[in-house]
């Protein structure tokens, strides 16, 4: 498995460049700047890093998910192609047409995700000189969401992840093993980066949802079956402490059960679903919570998460490997248990708010070593080498990315 290297002696420093400067691609998100989701969030601050370091980065958006469209954003060339908004169609249609149009013209096509990936093929047959990365941010085809034959269909498209690309990027450790155990496939692991949010008084969230500063517990994130937010609200009608929970977050194709959310909700006075919010009010939200909580049962990079250590809370987390490669142990500060159970997060809950000073200041100390750790520019500059590895392995000057 390749290391990052960040720090190695002879690595460049952000901001250099020892090598020419690439043109890249950036295929399979929704767009940027991002207002939803953790992938488009995780493009928008490599490609800037990126930009910084002296590339060409085009990123291609979805029409439906852009308002404005300006050409460039923070020095990334945006390309604005339609798609057909629908729950199955909506990345592939899109990813189609951009690999369409990317197949000359770059020296890299990064894809990202399990479904765009599964035109990973056409550009590393047809793309002429092209070198072809996929970061994987999550077994796809294990998300409740999906139906029979779509999952069938991404497990297929992590079959090609394994194969097709010059080289395969992980956002975790436990991807990493699940590629090398069940494929043979040595990937990069890189982990997501964070940017600290500043805090902010809760002037919003006072006003709109009666919310007073350490008061909730907090959980941000799609409103998808995964990450179990109806277990989370099941479980603090157990929590007999005086706070209240805040949901934060909208549905990804899920209307039903974001409706069945609601439902839960409405027998808990104390429960607030604030639907999808603003960078603004998601600030907010986070500098005033008294906790954060995140019960999911699969994830990938878990960037709530990263964002929520950040701004220094106290953490009640599942135990799946994502969220225990970032915590370590458990301890002040930061409670675990067992992903779907919902008396033992009932307890963590109430374990971590009588934590109390221990607890904020374990929480401070995890910030502190995040904020060192998962910096955006160390991110583009591990990024950098697997460019340059997949460019050397498609000319063929370098060792084949598809060792066994």
């Amino acid at each position: 498995m390749h290391q990052g290297a960040a720090g190695a002696p002879g690595a460049s420093e952000p901001g250099t460049r020892q090598n020419r400067p690439m043109r890249i691609a950036m295929i399979g998100l929704r767009g940027v700047p991002a207002t939803v989701g953790g992938i488009e969030r995780g493009v928008e601050e490599l490609g800037r890093e990126l930009v910084r370091r002296g590339h060409e980065v085009t990123v291609y958006c979805r029409t439906n998910y852009v308002r404005e469209r300006p050409p460039v954003f923070d020095g990334m060339r945006l390309r604005y192609l339609p798609t057909i908004g629908t729950k199955h169609l909506d990345a592939i249609t899109h990813t189609a047409l951009s690999t369409a149009t990317a197949l000359h013209g770059f020296d890299v096509v990064h894809f990202h995700a399990m479904g765009p990936g599964l035109l990973t093929p056409v550009a590393r047959t047809l793309g002429r000189g092209t070198a072809v990365v996929q970061t994987i941010h999550g077994l796809d085809g294990e998300r409740a969401k999906w139906g029979k034959n779509a999952r069938r269909v991404l497990k297929f498209g992590e079959w090609l992840s394994a194969r097709v690309p010059n080289e395969t990027i992980v956002v975790s450790q436990a991807l990493a093993d699940h590629y090398q155990q069940r494929y043979g496939r040595q990937t990069t692991v890189i982990g997501t980066g964070v940017t600290e949010i500043g805090r902010r008084s809760a002037d919003t969230i006072a006003q709109s949802f009666g919310l007073a500063p350490e008061s909730y517990v907090l959980f941000v994130g799609r409103l998808v079956p995964e990450k179990q937010p109806d277990v989370l609200i099941r479980a603090f009608r157990q929590v007999s402490d005086d706070v209240r929970l805040v949901v934060a977050g909208g549905s990804s194709f899920t209307d039903d059960y974001v409706d069945e959310l609601h439902r839960l909700a409405g027998a808990d006075e104390r429960v607030v679903i604030t639907g999808r919010v603003s960078d603004e009010v998601l600030a907010e939200l986070y500098s005033n919570a008294l906790a954060y909580v995140t019960p999911s049962a699969l994830e990938g990079a878990p960037l709530a998460l990263l964002e929520a250590i950040s701004t220094g809370l106290p953490i009640v987390a599942s135990d799946i490997a994502p969220h225990v490669e970032v915590l370590g142990s458990e301890t002040y500060g930061r409670r675990l248990f067992t992903a779907g159970d919902e008396g033992a997060l009932a307890l963590a809950i109430h374990r971590v708010i009588g934590d109390g000073r221990e607890g904020r200041e374990a929480a401070r100390a995890l910030r502190e070593d995040i904020l060192a750790t998962h910096g955006w520019a160390r991110v583009a500059e591990e990024t950098e080498r697997v460019y340059e590895r997949a460019l050397a392995s498609r000319r063929g000057t370098g060792a084949s990315a598809h060792r066994r």
